[in-house]
């Protein structure tokens, strides 16, 4: 008989005991255990935390314009030609990767 081992990590928290006891109140609620409450409920906040860092919400104003910057760009200003200038310099075609050496700071 084989057993398949699952990566597991323990997080562990110590609460006050009223904030113990609606957890076990709301778990018992719900039908789950305690641990698997507290997994579900912080799973749910993270999964929400992490969209709303990722999704970008523009009205539809903003998104007209933003669609049309895309569209018309600004011409390439000194700065982005010399970062041209600096990649093709440092690319190495041959193995499709850069010679990074970072620039001294301009003072």
């Amino acid at each position: 008989m084989t057993t398949a081992t699952l990566d597991h990590s323990r997080i562990t928290a110590r609460v006050p005991l009223a904030v113990h006891e609606t957890l076990e109140m709301a778990a018992s609620l719900t039908g789950a255990t305690l641990n698997q409450f507290i997994v579900q409920a912080a799973l749910r906040e993270a999964e929400h935390i992490i969209e709303q860092e990722r999704v970008i919400r523009l009205t539809a104003r903003d998104a007209r314009a933003f669609l049309a910057a895309l569209d018309r760009p600004l011409p390439p200003n000194a700065e982005l030609k010399a970062a041209l200038e600096d990649y093709m310099t440092r690319r190495n075609d041959k193995t499709g990767t850069l010679n990074w050496t970072p620039r001294q700071k301009r003072v």
